[in-house]
């Protein structure tokens, strides 16, 4: 079993920040993590990666955050986290949190909601 735990979703004025945190939890010797992301979806529009970091910190971004989203993680507390700053209208949108565990292949959070006011 693999479960993934999004908080931090809210309302936020254009301009402002928000911090997202994604907890992954499994059960088996072998669960591993070997990467996890953001990935949004706004209203009548497919869903999209965010941003994305390996176990080994490797990161990559879509060029619509660059400079103003930040991903981190904690490899020991399997969290992911996304500093979201300078927020526009159009970031308004249901954050996912993904994780993909070796062996295993990929999992999704249930999601966050995200709304940014003008």
């Amino acid at each position: 079993q693999v479960q993934l735990v999004e908080s931090g979703g809210g309302l936020v004025q254009f301009g402002g920040s928000l911090t997202l945190a994604c907890a992954v939890s499994g059960t088996g010797s072998d669960f591993a993590i070997a990467a996890m992301g953001w990935f949004r979806q706004a209203p009548g529009k497919q869903r999209e990666l965010v941003a994305t970091i390996t176990h080994t910190g490797i990161t990559n971004y879509a060029d619509s955050v660059k400079g103003r989203f930040t991903i981190s993680g904690d490899n020991a507390k399997n969290s992911v986290f996304l500093q979201m700053n300078s927020l526009k209208p159009e970031d308004t949108a249901v954050y996912y949190c993904h994780a993909t565990v070796m062996l295993r292949g990929g999992y999704w959070g249930k999601g966050t909601l995200v709304t940014v006011s003008s």
